[in-house]
């Protein structure tokens, strides 16, 4: 029987250099849209289907963040971990400094330049595989990593697409949403230890998506693709992003739950 975790990490560090100048002064998980931070909106999303305790990872500009989210957000419990070297290390490190967190049980992992609607989230949630990542086809538009399915799983990662790669016959692509879910037997197991071996080995600038390739590669990791292709989410890492985002959400409410500090 799966069980519903009730903890989740949202990796929220980066400068988001390429989001300028909106990220001039303030973090890119605190970039609005239409009126709604980034991050705001993943915490009620949380919220919304049982998550209780959530470790935020910052870096830049660490104390807007820890002021607009607060010690409660909603039922959320908020603890944050610092990442004092966020300008020179990837999103893995600031996995790795989650790690207490990670080694206490079932556990969503978000990034936080990601807007989504609350059904991804449930999704997630209702897969009957113990690991899973919400996916959807990957289109011209899109750049970055993207990942290769097989028989309703995750069969390898690939990094730098574009649309160039979306040419027959090769495999369907298609992007992660950045939202997955993960079992404390895989954490405990697989995640974490391999983690302490890529950051002890020096590989302080991987991505997550590199982590998730190796695993998957070089340790068996079965990673379920929870199909999101008609949810509405968008992954926000430039101004035409943030502008795409705010026409694919134009109708969405804006969070109403209280930030307590």
């Amino acid at each position: 029987m799966i069980t519903m975790p009730t903890r989740a990490v949202i990796l929220a560090a980066g400068f988001g250099s390429r989001l300028r100048p909106y990220t001039d002064l303030r973090p890119k998980p605190l970039v609005e849209v239409n009126g709604t931070p980034i991050l705001h909106n993943a915490l009620r999303n949380l919220d919304a289907i049982g998550v209780t305790e959530v470790t935020i990872v910052v870096g830049y500009r660490k104390d807007a963040i820890e002021y607009a989210c607060g010690s409660r957000f909603g039922n959320l419990q908020i603890d944050y971990v610092e990442s004092s070297v966020f300008d020179r290390t990837g999103s893995a490190y600031s996995l790795w400094l989650a790690r207490d967190t990670l080694i206490s049980g079932d556990c969503y992992l978000l990034e936080g330049d990601v807007f989504f609607e609350e059904q991804a989230l449930r999704e997630l949630a209702r897969c009957p595989a113990p690991n899973a990542a919400a996916v959807a086809p990957f289109d011209a538009a899109m750049e970055g990593s993207a990942v290769v399915l097989s028989e309703g799983f995750i069969s390898e990662v690939r990094l730098k697409q574009t649309a160039e790669n979306l040419v027959v016959p090769g495999p369907a692509l298609f992007k992660t949403l950045n939202l997955l879910r993960f079992s404390a037997t895989a954490l405990r197991g697989v995640i974490v230890p391999v983690l302490n071996d890529m950051i002890g080995s020096g590989a302080t600038k991987a991505y997550t998506e590199e982590l998730l390739g190796h695993l998957i590669d070089c340790h068996g990791l079965q990673l379920a693709a929870v199909r999101c292709d008609e949810l509405r989410w968008y992954e926000i890492d430039s101004a035409d992003d943030l502008r795409i985002a705010e026409r694919i959400f134009a109708d969405a409410p804006g969070p109403q739950l209280r930030v307590a500090h």
